[in-house]
């Protein structure tokens, strides 16, 4: 049999370049290295991790407010084990999901690694060895991409460990040494704060959440403190030791003086690096730049036919932009004329306060020599917050100084990772501030915020400030 589309890989962005194009009438097949199905994000990424932070958010919570809300506790404590079994609840839960989607669209599973024989041929070899060719009209490479380390130093999976492996900690530790501090870093840095873990975060830039709006990242900052997080920014890490039952961590600070750090555990999070190794992407003819595949403006690389998604191309390295890639390249195999808006890819990062941005961030628009204007607006200003003791963060609002066309919002504050797509819909749709602050927002609930952001930034006119 001859396929018409064939996926390697099976993350968000593959298994959703498979369903659309079995929807659109493709006869396809998936490749998946792993035994289940889901990627990176569904096993050991994004859908673990919002299960351990929500876990210990409630944690927190009963430790630190339920009192205040007349709820009353004896002998409270943390069931590690019980925590991560949840957790791997939620993941074979979803994972499952994805098994029952590709047999309700009809997608054949292939299980092992993917790699390129030549254009049309993809070998599938398992784990005792054993091999089977695929033959395929078109491919959509979507191997998405793993933990990336400093140099000279390697995981050892005991005690330097990456984001995987801090998935798994079956007893909370007293202490853990973080490298870095971005979306990954700060996410898992507050589950362990949560549960007792005193967390140290060494970051080599001057800011933590580096790449978003500096004031989410000076609010975050501000709210990981309070939680015990202690931050070095502008120090570079030389080196890591796994001395038995610690580790310890060399640095250096900004005056060039070294400084050690110990912790129970090390934890890398410095980012990720693309998936493209044996691939067999040298048979098809098919460069890499920094382990990334150059793609045109339909995804295709290359050679024709053959197309790639997710981590592995430009752009943020985020689940839901590769589900939107995997749509686009299907419906163009299709013939259809597809739309993506890269700036409209929203960022968040699940912390609590949730952070969450879209558009451009105040630096880049003085970067560009934008002339803008902001508005912002407080949490604690707003009833529903009182209510739910949620006070800390605010919404900003970034709209053009003579058309009032919104440019970026950025919001630091509860459920921040939903309300972030008011703003997705006004750019998508190029609202003005003014646009929002007309419309009528449901009250009590923290969506005021954005509205009352709007009239700040249209007519420094907020209601409740």
């Amino acid at each position: 049999m001859t396929y018409d589309v064939t996926v390697i890989g099976s993350g968000p962005g593959g298994y959703v370049a498979a369903i659309r194009a079995s929807q659109l009438g493709f006869k396809t097949a998936i490749i998946e290295k792993s035994a289940t199905l889901g990627g990176t994000c569904l096993n050991v990424g994004c859908i673990p991790s919002k299960a351990l932070l929500d876990s210990s958010e409630h944690y927190y919570n009963a430790k630190k407010s339920f009192k205040t809300h007349g709820i009353k506790l004896k002998d409270l404590e943390v069931d590690m084990p019980q925590m991560i079994k949840r957790k791997g609840d939620v993941v074979d839960q979803n994972t499952s999901g994805i098994r029952f989607l590709m047999k309700k669209n009809n997608i054949d599973e292939f299980h092992g690694w993917g790699s390129f024989v030549d254009k049309n041929t993809i070998k599938v070899t398992n784990d005792k060895g054993e091999t089977q060719e695929v033959k395929t009209k078109k491919v959509i490479i979507a191997t998405g991409s793993e933990p990336t380390s400093l140099p000279n130093i390697d995981f050892d999976g005991e005690r330097i460990i990456s984001s995987t492996e801090a998935l798994e900690i079956t007893k909370v530790p007293e202490t853990m040494v973080i490298i870095g501090a971005g979306v990954i870093a700060t996410e898992l840095g507050s589950v362990y704060a949560r549960l007792g873990t005193k967390v140290t975060m060494i970051e080599y830039l001057d800011a933590a959440i580096p790449s978003m709006d500096r004031t989410m990242s000076k609010e975050l900052t501000k709210s990981l403190k309070k939680i015990g997080i202690k931050f070095f920014f502008s120090h570079r890490v030389t080196n890591i030791v796994n001395k038995g039952g610690h580790t310890e961590v060399t640095a250096v600070n900004k005056k060039e003086e070294e400084v050690k750090f110990t912790g129970e555990y090390c934890l890398v999070a410095i980012g990720r690096r693309p998936y493209t190794e044996k691939l067999g992407l040298e048979n098809i003819g098919v460069q890499t730049e920094r382990g990334r595949i150059p793609v045109n403006e339909h995804l295709e690389t290359s050679v024709p036919g053959i197309y790639a998604i997710g981590d592995v191309v430009r752009g943020a390295m985020l689940a839901h932009k590769a589900e939107e890639e995997g749509v686009f390249v299907a419906e163009a195999m299709a013939g259809q004329k597809p739309h993506m808006n890269y700036l409209l890819i929203p960022g968040v990062v699940y912390t609590w306060p949730e952070v969450a941005s879209v558009g451009y961030t105040e630096e880049q628009l003085k970067d560009n020599k934008h002339e803008y204007k902001v508005g912002t607006f407080p949490y604690r200003a707003l009833g529903r917050s009182r209510a739910s003791m949620d006070i800390e963060g605010l919404v900003k609002i970034l709209a053009d100084k003579t058309t009032d066309e919104i440019l970026g919002v950025h919001i630091i504050g509860a459920r921040a990772a939903d309300m972030i797509m008011e703003g997705v819909v006004a750019m998508e749709f190029k609202a003005s501030a003014e646009d929002i602050a007309r419309i009528s927002h449901p009250h009590p609930t923290y969506t005021e915020a954005f509205k009352e952001a709007c009239l700040a930034a249209t007519e420094n006119r907020p209601i409740h400030m």
